[in-house]
């Protein structure tokens, strides 16, 4: 990755910007606000140089991705198989201007710039379906811990990538909530997707179903929203293997 991280240098005549980087990004102790690079307004990812590097550094998660899907594409191609790639459900920092955050994981998304269509469309070209989580989180919730997050907002993003780019979507939990609060997020954030398409391509995976979702009230709470999703004659509801629920839709 140095090497060609140096290679894009000298291609623009910026031999000092290809040592190695980013410069001025601090480390994993310190926030974000207080260093060079991520600063808001006038930190480094604004300038020149930051447009450079994480151009470099999200276009080799782009590179990768683009050769894990055509080789999957490849070798499921004429079967029945459905393929999926996952978006990971980086929000803790999504209320900042910079996202460091994402761009440390080589999403290079900002207050400024969308970067999951280019994901999106490149999981489109080979037929993949967009599988993101935190369906049942909330901003309320976790700006008392993280006054900076926003998992809705990077939820919304997402889906609007997928409906812009008209590919499938799977959708997960986070964690294992079972109160109603969170059954009603799922509901809404499906319904944000769904709402408007004519056929939607959704489904849903409950993950980490353990022994208290059988316990009586949990379980009432759960088929209760497991009705309510199919009530809304998008969803079918299936039980998959791994300990998980599938709730997949209704073409």
């Amino acid at each position: 990755m140095l090497a060609s991280l140096n290679a894009c240098a000298r291609e623009i005549g910026m031999r000092e910007w290809g040592d190695g980087g980013p410069i001025g990004a601090g480390n994993l102790m310190q926030n974000p606000e207080h260093t060079e690079f991520f600063r808001s307004n006038d930190g480094s990812w604004t300038r020149p140089y930051g447009q450079f590097f994480l151009e470099w550094y999200s276009g080799m998660l782009l590179l990768h991705g683009d050769r894990i899907c055509r080789e999957a594409e490849t070798v499921f191609r004429g079967t029945e198989v459905n393929t999926s790639a996952k978006v990971a459900g980086i929000h803790w920092h999504y209320g900042t201007e910079s996202h460091p955050s994402e761009l440390t994981a080589g999403y290079y998304n900002t207050s400024t710039r969308d970067g999951y269509l280019p994901i999106a469309r490149m999981f489109g070209r080979y037929g993949f379906a967009m599988c993101c989580t935190c369906f049942e989180m909330q901003d309320e919730l976790e700006r008392q811990m993280n006054p900076a997050g926003s998992p809705e907002g990077f939820l919304r993003q997402l889906l609007l990538a997928a409906r812009v780019c008209d590919i499938p979507l799977e959708g997960e939990n986070f964690a294992t909530s079972l109160d109603d609060d969170s059954f009603q997020q799922v509901l809404k954030m499906s319904k944000f997707y769904s709402n408007g398409l004519e056929k939607p391509s959704f489904s849903f995976n409950f993950m980490r179903m353990d022994k208290n979702m059988f316990e009586y009230q949990n379980w009432v709470r759960f088929s209760r929203f497991v009705r309510q999703m199919s009530d809304a004659n998008i969803f079918r509801a299936n039980l998959s293997s791994g300990g998980d629920i599938n709730l997949s839709s209704m073409l």
